[in-house]
């Protein structure tokens, strides 16, 4: 069944949770030269990838005389309002959409996004984004990533990493973790020390990222391929799975996390590393640049968890046309200037992981550890997405089932089988058979 058919009753949610809610107010055709162009996107403004946009819009004013304007949206007015503005002529011009199947791969198929083949023929863009950084970028006729068509492209790429307060470690004698059982070795010294030892929210994504951690750690690429790209059955009786499950609730029983997370958001957890209340703190290379900034009473470091097979992550959100945008050639010269050696290495130096940099001039040494890190799981075809990609209801149900362990309302083995349950009714809807 094409994607199309299948997809009435879950499109509007999907749309909300992909779209940028905002009123593009240039009604200028394609063929009149705008004063402006307007993008919508949601990222923090001191994140490395906004501030990099930020520098591509001001070469890009200079050049052509057309001034970008940032629309920033929250995601509480994307899921009210996103559907309604990208099927209308107040779409804007130019837009952050999330990857994935359920996200970009949803509204390319519905015709709101604009095949960017041409421009990639053009630019050359495929020459910069290749391998795992393109796949998020492409989909097929059903709206599965990694597909022939462009209907994003990405400028950062962003993976999950565990942050340590060196200070915190230092105080009690703890070594920084460099094998998996060296991380819960530590983890059971900081409780004995009276330590809550990792930061993680349980109202948002937090334990779920670290459940799909603990998946990739172990996982192989067929597990990988199966989950996220429907290409044979997922096992939900392999131990990569149920041990997982089961360890995350070892770890609420033992005090590793918290059982305070139910009532924690993703920024509870992030001010209160970043004030130095929690030695470890997985999260994503989002926050790197602001633990830059903002971290000045303790030194850290970060680095995958340990022994993973996989790193949770992927190239960033991606930039895409509307299919009403009313200038898509300037548009497209705008994603140019952003995929440029002068925006890419200094987002790299801006705290960011660039798709198209040249690594050696990246001078900051906290960035290029982290660059490095990711090249080394993206190369080797290692990065394991996230979990809520295979299908746009996961966003909400997994982190649910997760919180109802967190509250000690549900067993891990009710956990996993109502993720089962959503997987499977997710895909469904989809309209992608669940083979």
């Amino acid at each position: 069944m094409n994607i199309k058919q299948g997809l009435a009753a879950v499109a509007v949610a999907a749309m909300s949770l992909t779209c940028l809610a905002a009123c593009g107010n240039d009604s200028a055709q394609d063929d009149e030269k705008p004063a402006s162009l307007s993008f919508w996107y949601y990222e923090e403004d001191d994140a490395g990838q906004t501030q990099a946009w930020r520098r591509a819009a001001k070469a890009f004013e200079k050049e052509t005389g057309v001034k970008i304007n940032f629309e920033r949206k929250s995601f509480t007015q994307i899921a009210q309002n996103g559907s309604q503005f990208l099927n209308s002529d107040e779409a804007p011009d130019l837009m952050e959409s999330n990857r994935g199947n359920g996200s970009a791969g949803v509204l390319s198929t519905m015709g709101l996004l604009t095949d960017l083949g041409d421009y990639v023929k053009q630019y050359g863009w495929d020459k910069k984004v290749t391998g795992a950084n393109a796949a998020v970028a492409k989909y097929d006729e059903n709206g599965i990533m990694d597909g022939d068509t462009w209907y994003g492209m990405t400028s950062y790429a962003e993976f999950q990493r565990v942050y340590y307060n060196k200070d915190l470690f230092a105080k009690y004698n703890i070594k920084i973790p460099t094998t998996y059982d060296e991380f819960v070795d530590a983890c059971q010294k900081f409780v004995d020390a009276g330590v809550t030892p990792i930061a993680a929210d349980a109202q948002e994504y937090g334990v779920m990222w670290l459940w799909w951690q603990l998946v990739s750690k172990n996982a192989d690429s067929k597990f990988i391929d199966n989950w996220q790209l429907y290409r044979g059955d997922v096992d939900w009786n392999s131990k990569v799975l149920t041990n997982s499950v089961k360890t995350i609730n070892e770890w609420l029983d033992k005090g590793f996390i918290s059982r305070n997370a139910t009532g924690m958001k993703a920024e509870d957890t992030t001010q209160a590393f970043i004030k130095g209340e929690y030695p470890i703190y997985q999260t994503g290379t989002w926050n790197q640049g602001r633990f830059v900034k903002q971290i000045k009473s303790f030194d850290w470091d970060a680095a995958v968890m340990p022994e993973s097979n996989y790193a949770v992550g992927c190239a960033g959100n991606l930039l895409v046309i509307p299919e009403k945008s009313h200038h898509k050639d300037l548009s497209a010269k705008f994603i140019d200037y952003v995929l440029s050696d002068d925006v890419q290495n200094f987002l790299g130096n801006a705290g960011g992981i660039p798709v198209a940099a040249d690594t050696s001039k990246i001078t900051d040494a906290k960035s290029k550890a982290m660059i490095e890190e990711y090249d080394s799981y993206a190369k080797d075809g290692k990065l394991s997405y996230y979990p809520d990609y295979a299908a746009s209801n996961l966003t909400d149900a997994v982190p649910a089932e997760f919180q109802e362990l967190v509250n000690g309302t549900k067993k891990p083995a009710d956990v996993l089988k109502n993720i089962h349950e959503k997987y499977d009714t997710g895909v469904e809807d989809m309209g992608v058979k669940n083979n």
